[in-house]
C-alpha cells in the first residue's frame, strides 16, 4: 500500500473515531486491522498530549467542568 493511500486511510480512521466508532466497527469499515488502528491511536494521542502540553499554559480559569464517562462491566450469574 502507498504511503498516500496509508495518509487516507489514517485520516478515515480518526474521523471515524471521533465520531463515536469503536475499534472494532472502523476494522470492519475500513479492512484494517484492529491493532493497526490502536498503533495509530496511541500516536495520535502522543501528539495530542505535546499540543496540549505546549499551548495550554498559565490558563486562568473561573470554572472548569469536567465531565466523567462510567461504564459497568459485569456477567450473568452461571445458574
Amino acid at each position: 500500500m502507498n504511503r498516500r493511500r496509508i495518509s487516507a486511510n489514517y485520516r478515515v480512521i480518526r474521523r471515524m473515531r471521533i465520531e463515536g466508532n469503536l475499534i472494532r466497527s472502523t476494522e470492519r469499515m475500513t479492512g484494517i486491522h484492529r491493532d493497526t488502528i490502536m498503533r495509530l491511536l496511541v500516536q495520535v494521542g502522543g501528539g495530542c498530549a505535546l499540543l496540549m502540553d505546549r499551548e495550554m499554559r498559565d490558563l486562568q480559569s473561573k470554572r472548569i467542568q469536567v465531565d466523567e464517562i462510567w461504564a459497568y462491566v459485569g456477567r450473568s450469574s452461571a445458574t
